[in-house]
């Protein structure tokens, strides 16, 4: 069944973002009494609050991770959402996704004021079909909840689509749903924590450089 769509991840995959993320959850800890490592932190980034405040805090009440959740979107809205930059190759990518006349998803484990920011600064609002935030599901990345509510919009099934993204969280939540998944390597995590990837890239660019033959070989 040839691919119809690509469902594209955007934080460490559209722009580079991460180790702002990384900064806003160590603020976040501070600031209501917890320590963490930058790695321990950067390990977890591509979940949602909802998944990565448990994983390092598994016996916090629900009602601290949520806290913790809602001041780390506090800690990265402002000033650091403004810092982010594109990654070389994003729009292009996007661009001839949607020029071959597939349709293009963001499915994301960003909020909603983030992604409508990412959609400007990327300049591909006009390329997007449908988006997907952790504001759409009940739970983010591994789940599969963000990868299946965008199969729903785009009304397209698992084999008809491939998904972009740059950490294990993508790929687990992907194949969760039966969809293939080609990693970058631009958010910052080893090769080796890829695997279950069709294949792998060094960032968009050069996902846009070798187009469409990555479509083509799944």
């Amino acid at each position: 069944m040839p691919i119809r769509a690509i469902l594209f991840d955007i934080d460490g995959t559209l722009v580079d973002s991460n180790d702002l993320h990384v900064d806003a959850w160590l603020e976040a800890f501070e600031r209501h009494g917890h320590r963490f490592t930058r790695d321990q932190v950067r390990e977890q980034i591509g979940k949602g609050g909802d998944m990565l405040v448990p994983a390092l805090l598994p016996d916090l009440p629900e009602d601290e991770q949520e806290k913790l959740a809602d001041a780390h979107g506090e800690a990265f809205q402002g000033a650091r959402l403004q810092q982010v930059q594109p990654f070389p190759g994003a729009h292009d990518l996007v661009a001839r996704v949607k020029q071959a006349g597939l349709k293009v998803a963001l499915a994301s484990s960003a909020a909603q004021a983030e992604l409508d920011h990412y959609l400007d600064l990327l300049a591909i609002r006009d390329l997007v079909d449908e988006t997907t935030t952790t504001d759409d599901v009940e739970n983010s990345k591994p789940a599969p909840d963000v990868v299946a509510t965008a199969l729903k919009k785009l009304g397209l099934g698992a084999h008809e689509v491939l998904f972009v993204g740059d950490t294990p969280y993508d790929i687990q939540s992907g194949a969760k749903c039966g969809v293939a998944t080609v990693a970058v390597l631009s958010g910052g995590f080893p090769r080796e924590t890829l695997k279950g990837a069709k294949a792998i890239y060094n960032d968009a660019a050069a996902l846009a450089a070798a187009w469409p033959a990555w479509v083509e070989r799944s």
